[in-house]
């Protein structure tokens, strides 16, 4: 179920990016082949993109596709790296939780204005963020959880190494990183 409700919101994201892309060719095309007005093309394209990276962020980014600067927190032990994510978490959570009422308020009162060409209601553009704002406490509610009942926030073995199969510091079996390039 979880891997095809995944495909589904992959499918949705994908629609959301081809249509965009189209907006863009078609603005060009207006603008520097035809020489006709393309706010409209413009316009599609920066409302899908406002569509496509907060709808992104609240249902498909995962936890290890996130960039971090994490040099502290990845060379602390992993039971004050849980310390630590718990902190972070509740904190975002908190932080989210404060501001989602003014951000509702907000969002219901820009039913009053619309888009200049596509004329869409800004309550119905700015909706999304309402719902990323809930993903993301739901998804920080959760990383705290995990963190407190024990899950290494990286991923980490009971041996220490790494469950995944690929890890950036350790050179794969055969290749020398540091013989490519040199002649022999």
């Amino acid at each position: 179920m979880a891997g095809w409700l995944r495909h589904g919101v992959e499918a949705v994201a994908a629609a959301l990016m081809a249509v965009m892309f189209l907006s863009f060719i078609v603005t060009i095309l207006y603008r520097y082949v035809l020489n006709w007005p393309s706010g409209w093309a413009a316009e599609l394209g920066t409302v899908l993109w406002i569509w496509l990276v907060l709808f992104g962020a609240a249902f498909l980014l995962r936890e290890e596709d996130e960039i971090r600067f994490d040099i502290i927190y990845g060379s602390v032990r992993p039971g004050l790296r849980r310390g630590m994510t718990v902190l972070s978490a509740l904190g975002i959570v908190v932080l989210f939780l404060v501001s989602l009422p003014a951000v509702w308020d907000y969002v219901t009162f820009m039913k009053v204005q619309r888009t200049a060409y596509l004329r869409i209601r800004y309550d119905w553009l700015y909706s999304i963020y309402v719902v990323f704002a809930v993903a993301v406490i739901l998804r920080y509610l959760w990383l705290a959880l995990q963190a407190v009942r024990g899950h290494d926030p990286l991923g980490r073995g009971p041996d220490g190494g790494s469950e995944s199969n690929y890890d950036p510091v350790t050179e794969p079996e055969g290749a020398k990183i540091s013989e490519i390039g040199k002649e022999g």
